[in-house]
C-alpha cells in the first residue's frame, strides 16, 4: 500500500486539526447552500421581470447574477483547499456531514483504516479497506501493534 500509515497515537494527535478543518468545511458548505438558494431566487425574480418588461426598458449589459456567482466560486475554491488539507495529511475524508475520517494503518500485518466518526470523543474503531463503515470493529485495547 502506498502513502502514509498512521499509528493510533499519530491519528489521535492529528484529529483535533482535522476536526477544525471539518467544522470549517461544514460551515462553508452550509453558507454555499444558502447562497445557492439566494441565487435561484434571483434567477426566478429576473425571469419574472424579463417577461413583464418591454424590450425598450431592459437593462443592457448588467449581469444580475455576477456578485452571487462570484461569491459561490470563491467559496468553492475555499472548500477545495479545505478538502485538500485532508489529502495532504494522508487521511481519507469519507463523509462531510456527519464527518467520517479514515486513517490508513496496519494491524497485525493487515492493511486497515482506523476510523473516526463525528460525535465520537476519540478514535476507537477500524475496518478493512473493503469493509466500509458497516464493517467497523473496536480497536484492540492495547493497540501498540500498529506499525509502519
Amino acid at each position: 500500500m502506498d502513502g502514509k500509515l498512521f499509528t493510533l497515537e499519530e491519528a489521535s494527535a492529528l484529529l483535533p486539526k482535522l476536526q477544525e478543518d471539518l467544522r470549517q468545511l461544514q460551515q462553508l458548505i452550509e453558507q454555499m447552500e444558502l447562497l445557492n438558494l439566494e441565487l435561484q431566487k434571483i434567477k426566478v425574480s429576473q425571469e419574472r421581470m424579463k417577461t413583464n418588461r418591454t424590450a425598450g426598458n431592459a437593462h443592457q449589459g448588467q449581469d444580475p447574477f455576477f456578485e452571487v456567482e462570484s461569491k459561490l466560486e470563491f467559496m468553492q475554491i475555499e472548500a477545495q483547499l479545505l478538502l485538500s488539507n485532508f489529502t495532504r495529511n494522508g487521511v481519507l475524508l469519507k463523509m462531510i456531514k456527519p464527518g467520517l475520517i479514515d486513517f490508513p494503518s496496519v494491524l497485525d500485518g493487515e492493511d486497515i483504516l482506523i476510523c473516526w466518526k463525528e460525535g465520537e470523543e476519540r478514535i476507537g474503531h477500524y475496518h478493512g479497506w473493503h469493509d466500509g463503515f458497516m464493517g467497523r470493529k473496536p480497536l484492540p485495547e492495547n493497540n501498540e501493534g500498529n506499525s509502519h
